[in-house]
C-alpha cells in the first residue's frame, strides 16, 4: 500500500470511529464560542459606552478583523485534521485578517502626527489585554484541540497552532467589546501578542495530544 493511501486508511477509519469529524467540529466551535462569552461576561462584559461605540468605524472595525482571524483559521484547523485534504487554497483566507490590519494601521499612520503614534499604540489597556484574551481564549482552545483528537493530523503542531489562532481570534472579538483602545496601532500590537500566546500553546499542547 502506498504512502498516501495508507494516510487515507488512516483517516478514514479515524472518521469512522467515535462522533463523526462534521459533527466534532460543529460542536466544537459553537461550544467554544458559548464557552468565551460565559467568561467574558463574567469577568469583564462590554464597555460603559459600547453603544456610542459601535457608530464608529475603528471600534467595528476590530471585530472584522478578529472574526475573519476566527473565521479563517478554523476552517484551516478544520483541513488540518484530514491530512488527505489539501489546504493551499485555505492559506489565502488566512492573510485577509493581518492585510486589514495592516492597511488600517497604514491609515492611520497617514492621517496621526508622529508625536501621537506612541500613545496610541500604548493606549490604557494593553496588561489587560495580555491578560483576558488568553484567559478567554484558553476554554475554546481546549475545545478544538479535543476535536483535533478525532481527526488525523499530519502534523500535529501546525493544526494546534491552528487550533490556538481560532482560539484567539473567538476570545479577541468577545474581548473588543470591552476594550477602550480602538486605534488600529494597538489592536496590531497587543491583541496580535495575547493572540499569538494561545497559539504557541495550541502548538505545544497538540504535539502531545493529538498525535497519532
Amino acid at each position: 500500500m502506498e504512502t498516501q493511501e495508507l494516510i487515507k486508511a488512516l483517516a478514514a477509519d479515524a472518521r469512522r470511529s467515535g462522533v463523526p469529524m462534521a459533527l466534532a467540529w460543529s460542536l466544537a466551535a459553537w461550544t467554544a464560542v458559548a464557552t468565551a462569552a460565559i467568561v467574558f461576561f463574567f469577568l469583564l462584559g462590554p464597555r460603559t459606552d459600547i453603544a456610542s461605540a459601535a457608530e464608529t468605524v475603528r471600534f467595528l472595525f476590530k471585530f472584522v478583523v478578529t472574526t475573519a482571524l476566527a473565521a479563517s483559521a478554523f476552517s484551516l484547523l478544520r483541513a488540518q485534521s484530514r491530512p488527505e485534504t489539501g489546504r493551499r487554497g485555505l492559506l489565502p483566507g488566512l492573510a485577509i485578517a493581518p492585510a486589514l490590519l495592516l492597511a488600517a494601521v497604514g491609515a492611520e499612520l497617514a492621517v496621526l502626527p508622529p508625536g501621537t503614534w506612541s500613545a496610541r499604540l500604548v493606549g490604557t489597556n494593553a496588561f489587560v489585554c495580555l491578560t483576558f484574551i488568553p484567559l478567554i481564549g484558553l476554554g475554546p482552545l481546549a475545545l478544538m484541540l479535543i476535536a483535533l483528537r478525532h481527526g488525523a493530523p499530519s502534523r500535529p503542531m501546525l493544526a494546534g497552532a491552528m487550533a490556538g489562532l481560532t482560539a484567539g481570534g473567538i476570545a479577541a472579538t468577545f474581548y473588543a467589546a470591552h476594550c477602550t483602545d480602538d486605534s488600529p496601532l494597538f489592536v496590531a500590537t497587543w491583541y496580535t501578542i495575547a493572540i499569538a500566546m494561545l497559539t504557541l500553546l495550541g502548538a505545544v499542547c497538540a504535539h502531545r495530544v493529538a498525535r497519532w
